[in-house]
């Protein structure tokens, strides 16, 4: 059954005194308790830890850390490093107040409060949160009030959850309804975008994934907008997703990010894995179910077209890290030290994402498979599992396959998929998309075929009435193949560059990197003019990169002292340090509001680090 819908989470509606709700907030219910027959050698059962509660307090005045507001949790002081990212106002869209988000995702939220910090603990959590006035509190709980006198916001999860997914954001956000069980969060001057962008669809695609997957047990579904300073695309709290606001320029993208979030609502936040060592089963099933979701929605072409960009996402980071590197297999070990979300990479995603359709198609038919999919998360809901109870579960359900031993067919081996590196055993049929994706293969062989017959390919295609995973796709193959012939990439400008000005930030970034891989100076300009005025590390990381990987780094120099002080101080570290690589050290900088990067950032330095910058944010662009 699904929860009765409660409150939305941070919503100013419980003021005391008024007839909008109580005097005091509601006494939480008792959590639910687990299954009896689900625990696994390594899920919750290890440890016993039924509530939590924080105790929190955004000082308005006072002492601040470096220029930054403080947050005290009871007695403990944050630690200067503390993974909780605060933003001065001229670092929001409005620049009006501050602001202050966490990102708990994988092991960061043990700098945030005392807490077993593994996916494999799970336990239901409340926050008393003072914050000064105008400013807007929210949480990723269930129930929430608002006490305007004292100025404190009070928050309730009533259902088990892992340390990772408690997250606060606070600052100048209001709020608008896009559905029954949905509103928008965001600084007033990206909210009419927000409505826009979302209102209607997100219910949509909550009643799609309920047909697949069962009740949406979380009762809210709202997403808040952050500032660009967010190190990930975008993070699946429950109750409230937390998205980059910087996203909201791509249509298609955005679809497939809340779509994706969207997903884990049921794997990843109701089923969790229970180990780092397996984030597949969060991420390549949520994955999937993304994917089934956009099939009901939006038709198998569209899918079959955001598959097949994001494999060769996949087989072009294989490429670089070598088909031995251990970090493609789906259970990986994760050495003690290292940080788990530098694992996180298109394996995680993707060769999981194969694999689960490799499930899918020894059913036969997919609704098979969701049936089964349904029936795993209403067996293990509020738990944390391991790959073999997904797996026993599978054989279990279908007995005919376990007879036939399907999880030993030569070559594909459950074990082999598991433990093997290398590109995945077996990849999806993608032929249902061919109406999108075969104009992309004609016209990139039309730019690419010597010699090159320019007037044929400028007049094949019209980019501006393609869908936008069709021009990255096409945009992606052109940089694989760079540097080009310098005619080509003459020719290219002349017929796409400005088109393609008016085109979103991930269709521009891509073009502004095959310009920079070029070294095509008579575009140089829109490449300053991009840097100018993106806050966002997915953008501009991966320019960056480019830039200093040729011969352009004293123009990336001369963009990145003229813009340093709109950018976020981690931000302005990582640009430092691809600046640095190969020249004298650069004039000192202050740092001392600079805290250690995220995970999503150790993994573009460690990786970039590896490959001489070959792989850029563009390439991973993982949503958690």
């Amino acid at each position: 059954m699904a929860a009765p819908a409660p409150r939305p989470p941070g919503l100013c509606c419980c003021r005391k005194g008024s007839a909008a709700g109580p005097e005091t907030p509601p006494a939480p219910p008792p959590p639910p308790e687990p299954p009896p027959d689900v625990a696994s050698a390594s899920s919750s059962q290890l440890f016993s830890l039924r509530h939590l509660h924080l105790g929190l307090e955004l000082r308005p005045e006072a002492r601040a850390l470096a220029g930054c507001l403080v947050l005290e949790l009871c007695a403990l002081r944050p630690q200067p490093r503390a993974l909780i990212w605060w933003l001065d106002p001229e670092l929001t869209y409005g620049n009006a107040k501050p602001f202050v988000f966490t990102q708990g995702h994988s092991v960061c939220n043990r700098s945030f409060f005392p807490c077993f910090d593994t996916p494999a603990v799970k336990c239901t959590y409340s926050a008393t949160v003072k914050a000064p006035a105008g400013i807007q509190v929210l949480m990723s709980a269930t129930q929430s009030s608002y006490l305007e006198e004292e100025g404190v916001y009070q928050f309730y999860m009533e259902y088990p959850v892992p340390a990772y997914l408690v997250a606060l954001v606070a600052g100048d956000l209001i709020h608008a309804d896009i559905g029954p069980r949905s509103r928008v969060w965001a600084e007033p001057c990206l909210l009419p975008t927000a409505i826009s962008k979302l209102s209607g669809i997100v219910e949509r695609w909550l009643t799609a994934a309920e047909s697949l997957y069962g009740p949406y047990i979380w009762g809210r579904y709202d997403i808040v907008f952050l500032p660009p300073s967010f190190p990930i695309v975008a993070m699946e709290n429950p109750c409230l997703t937390f998205i980059i606001s910087s996203i909201l320029e791509s249509d298609e993208f955005l679809i497939i990010d809340v779509i994706h979030e969207v997903a884990h609502s049921w794997f990843g936040n109701a089923v969790t894995n229970a180990t780092w060592e397996e984030m597949w089963l969060s991420e390549g099933l949520a994955t999937y179910a993304q994917r089934r979701i956009t099939t009901e929605t939006y038709g198998a072409a569209f899918t079959c077209l955001e598959t097949a960009f994001r494999l060769d996402a996949l087989h072009r980071q294989m490429k670089l890290l070598g088909e031995d590197n251990p970090v493609s297999k789906l259970q990986v070990k994760l050495e003690p030290g290292v940080n788990p979300s530098n694992l996180m990479n298109l394996f995680t995603y993707e060769k999981g994402y194969c694999f689960v359709y490799y499930l899918s198609q020894l059913c036969g038919d997919p609704r098979h498979f969701d049936s089964f999919l349904r029936a795993y998360i209403e067996k293990y809901k509020f738990t944390s599992v391991v790959a073999q109870d997904l797996l026993d579960s599978f054989l279990n359900f279908f007995p005919e396959l376990k007879e036939q031993c399907v999880e030993s067919k030569a070559g594909l081996e459950f074990e082999r998929w598991l433990n093997a590196t290398g590109p995945p055993l077996a990849e999806p049929d993608l032929s249902q998309g061919s109406s999108l994706t075969r104009p992309v293969e004609t016209l990139f062989k039309l730019w690419t075929t010597e010699p090159l017959d320019s007037v044929a390919a400028a007049s094949s295609v019209d980019l501006t009435k393609w869908r936008t995973f069709q021009t990255v796709l096409f945009l992606d193959r052109l940089l694989d193949g760079s540097p080009l012939p310098h005619e080509v990439i003459k020719k290219l400008s002349e017929c796409y560059s400005s088109q393609l000005d008016s085109m979103n930030a991930e269709i521009r970034i891509r073009w502004l990197q095959i310009v920079v891989r070029n070294d095509y100076y008579p575009d140089l300009y829109k490449v300053r003019r991009f840097l100018e005025n993106q806050m966002s590390r997915m953008y501009t990381i991966p320019l960056y990169e480019d830039l200093c990987t040729g011969t352009l780094k004293s123009f990336a120099l001369e963009i990145f002292y003229q813009t340093q002080n709109q950018l976020h101080p981690n931000l302005r570290k990582t640009i430092q340090q691809i600046l640095s690589q190969g020249l004298n050290p650069l004039p000192a900088i202050d740092t001392t509001a600079v805290t250690t990067d995220t995970p999503a950032m150790v993994l573009e330095d460690k990786v970039s680090e590896a490959t001489n910058g070959a792989i850029s944010l563009r390439d991973v662009n993982v949503s958690a």
